[in-house]
């Protein structure tokens, strides 16, 4: 029996955060309709956001060893997240550079 309230309340709970997030969703991209950035802020708040990734692993790696924190799922995660991001924007940056190259071997 209390297996059912507590799979009912986790249902209710994942349907709930599943319409919060909707919303967001919704709201995020009214504001992007209104907004209009540039590229250069566009990868600038790109590599910030990697940045505050590679910071945030340092601080976790840290922590970890220090022994404050013990959750070893979380550090892995956050290592996770922070390697792919820096793996991404090293292959935006070569196809970047890429694309250069082609155009600057261009003649006019």
């Amino acid at each position: 029996m209390s297996i059912q309230s507590v799979g009912m309340k986790a249902y209710s709970e994942a349907l709930n955060s599943f319409a919060s997030g909707n919303k967001k969703v919704q709201q995020s991209t009214v504001a992007e309709e209104k907004t209009t950035t540039s590229f250069i802020d566009t990868v600038e708040a790109s590599v910030k956001k990697v940045n505050d990734m590679q910071q945030e692993k340092s601080g976790m790696i840290e922590s970890f060893a220090s022994g404050e924190q013990q959750n070893v799922h979380e550090l892995m995660i956050t290592l996770q997240k922070a390697s792919v991001a820096m793996n991404l924007t090293s292959a935006v940056r070569n196809k970047v550079l890429n694309a250069y190259n082609e155009i600057s071997k261009m003649q006019f």
